[in-house]
């Protein structure tokens, strides 16, 4: 069976991510107030809520796409406030953001192979690439054809194996189930389960549907005007009353 490298290892149940405090500002428009959460090695975490909670404000700033106001983001023990985004991609850190921002003049191969763009993955295009045509054979099948005439699910299936093609320590989604059939949401959410279980990949996972989101993860915060009001883990939150209300439609 073919596996994703990753650079050095991690030990279960120590955090990969740790946000501590972490404030953010839009000029006069604050979106994060002291966000404060941890990211476990070789789970699946969801951040959950409504449009506009700052689910993707918090990813953009992990990826160093934004800069915080104040606190602290660390990643594998080092802080990433004052590195680049270049620098925290090569550090592991993978985030497929929605709307997927795939190629569309290329080839669904020339996609994938933009992926191991990084010193660090590299080496490992050929085995990686084969895990990638495992989990989602479709894309085998497409290699030559253009990317841009592929369907939603399709494309969103490309934008998780580019992402995968980068051997990533953390890989961030964000809305994967956004335009795709109910069919195709559950084939990308069993993937993102393989991917922990047969990977050991530590999954954030940025997701409006919460039932589906919760249904997967070993943890969970809601996010509600950028601050963290619930937490625990998926099945905690499945049974939580308001959350039921909330964001179940129960």
């Amino acid at each position: 069976m073919n596996h994703i490298p990753k650079a050095g290892v991690v030990q279960r149940d120590q955090p990969v991510l740790q946000f501590e405090q972490v404030n953010f500002s839009y000029g006069d428009v604050h979106v994060l107030w002291d966000v404060s959460f941890a990211v476990e090695a070789r789970k699946i975490v969801s951040l959950v809520g409504s449009n506009g909670s700052g689910k993707t404000t918090a990813l953009r700033t992990i990826t160093g796409i934004l800069k915080i106001s104040s606190g602290r983001i660390i990643f594998g023990g080092k802080p990433l406030n004052s590195m680049s985004t270049e620098e925290i991609v090569d550090s592991g850190i993978v985030y497929v953001p929605e709307g997927r921002g795939i190629f569309a003049d290329m080839s669904v191969r020339e996609n994938l192979d933009m992926g191991s763009y990084s010193r660090h993955a590299r080496p490992f295009h050929d085995t990686i690439l084969k895990k990638v045509y495992s989990l989602f054979p479709i894309l085998e099948k497409r290699a030559s054809q253009r990317a841009g005439t592929l369907s939603g699910g399709e494309s969103q299936m490309l934008a998780i194996g580019r992402g995968i093609m980068q051997a990533p320590k953390l890989l961030m989604l964000d809305e994967p189930s956004a335009g795709i059939s109910p069919l195709v949401c559950d084939t990308i959410f069993e993937t993102i389960q393989r991917l922990r279980d047969e990977e050991s990949l530590t999954v954030l996972l940025v997701e409006q549907d919460a039932g589906r989101a919760l249904k997967i993860c070993d943890s969970a915060f809601v996010m509600e005007n950028g601050r963290i009001t619930i937490s625990g883990t998926g099945s905690d939150l499945l049974d939580n009353q308001y959350v039921k209300r909330a964001y179940l439609g129960l």
